[in-house]
């Protein structure tokens, strides 16, 4: 390997250390002391819950764990929303657990829990994915009611998507292991099966000293609302469960019992390993943004060792177009190529740039794959749709607008890796979040803005220099530069992979050699759900 490898190994490892550490304190939620007085009483923690749930033999993802990273300072922060969201497996069958972390203010739900709460239904409904509920939660965080409660995508959507998924058939099983209070007490009663365990659970719509102020009543929580009041008197809950281990082997044995359903389909051979080694990813892309790399290098190391059969390989040569197998599935890849190449036409085409033909080799690739009922793969690295009088004159618009329109209008499962760069339209182009990928994940070196922080500072600071001068005031050099790297700066933070996730705008910040296990197990999970709508692009014709 050259120099310029070890130099990127280096630097991703890096990247990976420091991901990690970030990890290994958010997996603390609330902190120590507070997980050892879940143990105290006789609970486990919402990931002891999950780790004790699932497969030991089979793989899982985490969605969302960044949630909320950076955010609610003034409240004491909110790690991992104060939800952890795991998709593996529970007696062989494929779903997707989401529990409440109890040590992160009771589980009380903020702002960005309830997003996610909202992104792990989403999933569900669109992948037909079964969903179980670990519930142990306090409810609205009072103090943000206003941002989490009465809004279209707040609270109540929960319940509608209770409601939804109940409608669609998709399995639905909840488990009250702590707290479930007021309007949040209809989410597990909402869904198909609930168990209870006895004298740590409760569930009412009102807790003691509510019914007291209302009322008058005197009454102890147990008794107006715990398993036995629920499983015996009322008929609320289904089941009733000594402690969190009963609970959760009776989840297991419900899922045991669980039949198969319609698949969409999507091819699958023999699964191989990739051609290339897996770990030589950190060293061939570079961790600097803008340097030059070979995209087909990257996607050797990611499909299984069989033919990648490149679509149109000498047209538009600056989006790679194929297809190839990923862990035996039949997979369409559409990646940014951020290798300088130069066309038979005598023109260069810069790494990361959509030009007009490319867009237009993208969008009939797109429209292949879906006639041919093949999920597409996203691999990002752009810096946006190509400028200039050339570009325009040239009808560069319309073309991207060709390729945007195909993306949006695509029937078969969309999932994106964002590598590199994700900057302006070349973001939607390539299935951002806006445009409904089944997942999205990032890259420690990912960065996402409409455009880079130096582009973007230099366009801000004309027009704040423009504005100051227009006040008459003086602008030195040294204060241009000043105001120039404050807004850089603040820029850059903002583009950050970890700014992303703490928003969902990405489900995850993953290791590079996770990707395949990210792409096969999100294809594993869409072929739950067969494809019914057909494929059109509406008015913008190619």
């Amino acid at each position: 390997m050259d120099i310029e490898f070890n130099k990127n190994e280096d630097a991703y490892r890096q990247l990976i250390s420091a991901m990690e550490k970030k990890m290994e304190k958010i997996y603390l939620g609330g902190g120590k002391a507070k997980i050892d007085k879940q143990h105290e009483q006789g609970k486990l923690s919402a990931r002891e819950r999950i780790e004790y749930l699932l497969d030991k033999d089979k793989p899982q993802i985490e969605m969302g764990a960044f949630a909320g990273d950076g955010m609610y300072a003034e409240e004491g922060g909110c790690p991992a929303g104060g939800t952890v969201i795991v998709i593996g497996y529970v007696r062989g069958k494929q779903c997707i657990v989401v529990a409440n972390d109890a040590t992160v203010k009771a589980g009380a739900w903020f702002p960005i829990t309830g997003k996610k709460n909202l992104r792990a239904q989403e999933i569900a409904m669109e992948n037909r994915l079964p969903i179980i509920y670990l519930v142990d939660s306090a409810g609205v965080f009072l103090p943000k009611q206003d941002e989490i409660f009465p809004d279209k995508e707040h609270f109540g959507r929960i319940f509608r998507n209770n409601a939804i998924m109940s409608g669609m058939g998709i399995m639905q099983v909840a488990a009250i292991m702590g707290s479930c209070v007021a309007g949040g007490a209809y989410l597990p009663i909402m869904s198909d099966e609930a168990m209870i365990v006895d004298k740590t659970g409760s569930i009412f719509l009102a807790g003691s000293y509510l019914v007291k102020a209302a009322i008058g009543e005197n009454i102890d929580n147990e008794t107006l609302g715990g398993a036995t009041t629920h499983c015996e008197i009322s008929g609320v809950t289904d089941y009733k469960c000594k402690d969190d281990k009963d609970c959760l082997d009776r989840i297991k044995n419900i899922f045991d019992k669980v039949g198969s359903f319609k698949e969409a389909g999507f091819s699958r051979a023999e699964a191989k390993q990739p051609k290339k080694k897996a770990e030589e990813l950190l060293g061939i892309v570079p961790v600097a943004a803008g340097k030059q790399y070979d995209m087909r290098e990257v996607i050797d190391r990611l499909v299984d060792d069989s033919p990648f059969e490149e679509y149109k390989e000498g047209f538009g040569m600056s989006i790679v177009c194929g297809y190839a197998r990923l862990d035996g599935w039949a997979v369409g890849i559409v990646a940014n190529q951020r290798k300088v190449v130069k066309s038979k036409k005598g023109e260069m085409q810069f790494g990361g740039v959509i030009y007009s033909d490319s867009a237009d080799k993208a969008a009939r690739f797109i429209m292949n794959c879906n006639q041919k009922k093949i999920p597409l793969v996203f691999l990002q690295d752009v810096t946006g749709f190509m400028v200039g009088s050339r570009s325009e004159h040239g009808g560069i618009i319309k073309d991207g607008a060709k390729m945007v329109n195909a993306v949006a209008n695509s029937v078969v499962p969309k999932f994106t890796i964002i590598i590199g760069n994700s900057y302006g339209a070349g973001n939607y182009a390539m299935c951002g979040k806006a445009y409904d990928p089944r997942l999205i994940a990032a890259w420690p070196t990912a960065k996402i803005a409409v455009m880079g922080g130096e582009q973007a500072a230099k366009v801000l600071v004309q027009i704040e220099v423009a504005s100051l001068k227009a006040k008459g005031e003086k602008i030195t050099s040294e204060k241009e530069a000043e105001l120039f790297n404050k807004i850089k700066d603040r820029y850059d933070s903002q583009t950050s992979p970890y700014y992303a996730a703490s928003r969902l705008w990405v489900d995850a910040v993953i290791n590079p050699l996770d990707t395949r296990k990210w792409l096969s197990m999100g294809i594993e999970m869409a072929n739950h759900a067969p494809v019914k709508k057909k494929f059109n692009v509406g008015i913008i014709q190619t």
